[in-house]
């Protein structure tokens, strides 16, 4: 089977099982942006507690995050972990955002994918998977996310060997699906899904997976 057909027929399988994932869960694009960097290197409840503390302190827009010191975002942010790096890093997407486009979300939803990526990747602390992330969930661009649990998902059915780079795993759904924000989306979504409930790091549950029977005759390897 070519990855073309591997990967079509993963994404149908885990549609059919799982269903729309309507994700990213927030109220905003602005708050996909936050929750794009506070999720990183934490797991997302601990996201959703800082994004709480966030709309209680009212601090949840970009005036009230650009006119407050890094000090205090630190303090608010405090459950997702590495908070004063966190708040750094916030403080450099809200300075990036105003510099380029007057801190305007459409504006930068106007721009090209290719050249917003580029331009997302050079802010301090926002690699490929938050660029990508900030792209498909808050500012509709077809990217496709690449994370820990694409990575494992992929490695497990044969797609990709361990230690591949972000930009391979990426290209091999960006050439074979269609170019689609929402399939993008919807995909990844299914991936996370997928990984937390079957594909587990340890003691996968590969026997009542939906895609049991696409796994490799020689059976599960890699984490």
């Amino acid at each position: 089977m070519s990855h073309r057909v591997l990967l079509q027929t993963i994404y149908r399988r885990l549609y059919s099982y799982f269903g729309p994932q309507s994700w990213w869960p927030a109220t905003s694009p602005f708050e996909v942006i936050v929750g794009a960097i506070l999720t990183q290197n934490t797991n997302w409840s601990n996201v959703e507690k800082a994004i709480r503390v966030l709309k209680k302190e009212k601090l949840l827009s970009f005036a009230r995050l650009s006119q407050s010191s890094e000090k205090v975002i630190a303090q608010a942010i405090r459950p997702s972990g590495y908070y004063r790096i966190k708040a750094r890093r916030l403080k450099n997407v809200i300075a990036y955002m105003q510099r380029a486009y007057g801190g305007s979300l459409p504006a930068m939803r106007a721009q090209q994918t290719d050249s917003l990526r580029q331009e997302l990747c050079r802010v301090n602390g926002i690699g490929p998977e938050t660029a990508d992330s900030i792209l498909v969930y808050a500012l509709q661009k077809p990217s496709f996310v690449v994370d820990a649990y694409t990575r494992r998902v992929l490695e497990r059915h044969g797609l990709i060997p361990a230690g591949i780079g972000y930009a391979q795993v990426q290209n091999l759904f960006m050439k074979n699906l269609k170019i689609d924000v929402q399939l993008f989306n919807e995909y990844h979504a299914l991936i996370v899904r997928l990984a937390k409930e079957f594909c587990t790091k340890r003691n996968p549950s590969c026997g009542c997976c939906p895609l049991q029977s696409l796994l490799p005759s020689k059976g599960v390897f890699g984490a």
